[in-house]
């Protein structure tokens, strides 16, 4: 402990999401910390952001990072933030606390996609109360954080087992079908799908310019009023199927583990989901705003008379939706064939965080070492 009555805190965090939540926490935490332990002690926190994870999952490899990182700084506390899913003995980690060395590491995904900087913010006061009170009382055996707050009953979070020889001396995790889709919901929140629209610049144009010139087309135009709604829909999903497998394939992002052990497969049935959902949201995204656009371009461009004209149709709101309809999904096809302009690396910088990409680095790096040996 620090002296004068202050414990210093400090929040290592990854670069990129885990130090924007971070650096939001930090703003109310100390005030916060004081409040729960009842004014006894005063809580500095500070925000350091550095790769700690770089080139390793491993959590004794990391618990140590965090250590050797805390020693140097003279830090009390030192609560570590990632984006990455870590696992340990077949769970998924959510947090690692160590009670002798003032530790804790805290895995983002494991929190879930909902309301996740309160989630995050509970976490670390509890964790940090139940370090430093370990520390306060001088006791021998780790004093558990209470969970209720930032779990809640209904979210899969329980105790896991913890090796002899780690660093950390209590351990929680998520498992079974529940803990991966809930690491699942998190891990999506963490790639940001939202962001694969902007980044794919030369895809978008494409697709934009697909759908400028398909909706001045009349055979697009009979083809839009002959279509039912169910061939609109089997369009919507074709086009959206193809712009997803196409990223995926093109741009490499089908993860395939070199290990065979069964909780090495099953990581990588969930960064491949992760992959899915991520570029599905940010497709369907991208098709919505297609949509929209097509239709104030045709409101902007269609004449009446000619459009009845070549459709034996009169011009009226539910052939404007049709339309629009019908050539987002054709924009979208176009989309895709323009993604094969983007660089891998733009697609990857677009559908992942800042540490998945390294993780992703790291992974075929080692591929290719593999191969030249």
């Amino acid at each position: 402990m620090s002296s004068q009555g202050v414990t210093v805190v400090a929040l290592l965090a990854d670069p990129d999401a885990p130090t924007e939540i971070a650096q939001r926490m930090a703003r109310i935490l100390p005030a916060r910390l004081a409040d729960k332990s009842g004014q006894v002690r005063r809580f500095d926190v500070e925000v350091v952001s550095e790769p700690f994870t770089s080139g390793t999952e491993d959590l004794p490899t990391l618990m140590r990072r965090i250590m050797e990182r805390g020693r140097a700084e003279n830090w009390d506390i030192v609560v570590a933030l990632t984006d990455l899913p870590l696992h340990s003995h077949g769970h998924k980690l959510v947090v690692d606390l160590s009670h002798e060395h003032g530790l804790a590491l805290l895995s983002l995904p494991s929190l879930g996609g909902l309301r996740l900087q309160t989630r995050a913010r509970r976490a670390v006061e509890e964790a940090v109360l139940g370090l430093a009170s370990w520390q306060a009382s001088g006791a021998e055996g780790p004093q558990q954080p209470l969970l209720g707050s930032f779990a809640g009953r209904l979210t899969p979070i329980h105790p896991g087992p913890v090796g002899e020889e780690e660093t950390a001396d209590l351990r929680y995790v998520v498992s079974g079908l529940r803990g991966s889709l809930w690491v699942l919901v998190g891990m999506v929140r963490a790639n940001r799908p939202w962001r694969l629209v902007p980044g794919l610049s030369k895809a978008l144009a494409a697709a934009l310019a697909t759908g400028a010139v398909a909706t001045v087309n009349s055979t697009v135009w009979n083809l839009a009023e002959a279509l039912s709604a169910p061939r609109l829909v089997i369009a919507t999903v074709g086009s959206v199927a193809l712009m997803i497998g196409w990223l995926i394939v093109d741009a490499q992002l089908w993860h395939r583990s070199a290990e065979g052990s069964p909780e090495a497969r099953q990581r990588a049935r969930l960064y491949n989901a992760s992959t899915v959902v991520t570029v599905g949201i940010g497709v369907l995204v991208c098709y919505v705003g297609l949509m929209v656009i097509s239709w104030a371009w045709a409101l902007f461009i269609l004449n009446d008379r000619v459009f009845a004209s070549m459709t034996r149709t009169p011009l009226h709101a539910t052939e404007y939706w049709t339309l629009s309809w019908f050539v987002a999904s054709i924009a979208t096809v176009g989309g895709a064939l323009g993604s094969g302009l983007e660089s891998d690396e733009a697609i990857r910088a677009a559908a992942y965080s800042k540490r998945e990409q390294e993780r992703r680095h790291m992974l075929q790096d080692d591929q290719d070492d593999e191969l030249v040996t």
